[in-house]
């Protein structure tokens, strides 16, 4: 080679040294503040995205999840912090709609069958359904509030999600 070599050993012996010649970030040691949180270092549960405790949650099995938000035996889990379960105020709003409309499959099927008889028309009578939007579900417990969009998949969306917030009434009533 007629260039020098760009990455010289540290040491000056002139041969190839791999790798940087400083601890770069993450190496040798693993970087603070990543992970879960180290001893010394307190749980924020205003944090959203940090893993919640089971001693904070109530532990045992989740009874009903609405959205992100989880009702435990003894409270509300939410990403902003856990709620208390007894004397919380649910509400759900409806923010959906269904649209019916001629596919487009139907209109070409009519105009190629109306040249050959007036039967064609009938194609018109296809409908196809969607549902589309959001069912708000709002949460009060304790001074805090939570709210969170859940997606309607079908016209009965809303029923379903009105079940699962009609059990956690219940559940907040004892």
């Amino acid at each position: 080679m007629s260039q020098p070599n760009p990455n010289p050993n540290p040491e000056g012996d002139g041969a190839y040294g791999w790798g940087p010649t400083q601890p770069g970030y993450g190496y040798p040691n693993p970087a603070p503040g990543y992970g879960y949180p180290g001893p010394g270092q307190g749980y924020d549960p205003t944090m959203a995205g940090q893993p919640v405790p089971a001693a904070q949650a109530g532990g045992g099995a989740p009874l009903v999840s609405i959205g992100d938000i989880t009702v435990m035996n003894h409270g509300i889990v939410t990403p902003s912090g856990t709620l208390p379960l007894r004397g919380a105020v649910w509400n759900a709003t409806d923010m959906s709609r269904t649209e019916e409309k001629i596919p487009t499959h139907a209109i070409i099927l009519a105009v190629i069958f109306f040249l050959f008889c007036l039967l064609g028309l009938l194609f018109l009578l296809m409908k196809e359904r969607r549902t589309t939007g959001f069912i708000q579900v709002m949460v009060t417990s304790g001074g805090k509030h939570h709210s969170t969009m859940v997606q309607a998949t079908g016209p009965d969306s809303f029923q379903q999600v009105m079940g699962q917030v009609a059990y956690a009434r219940s559940l907040s009533s004892m």
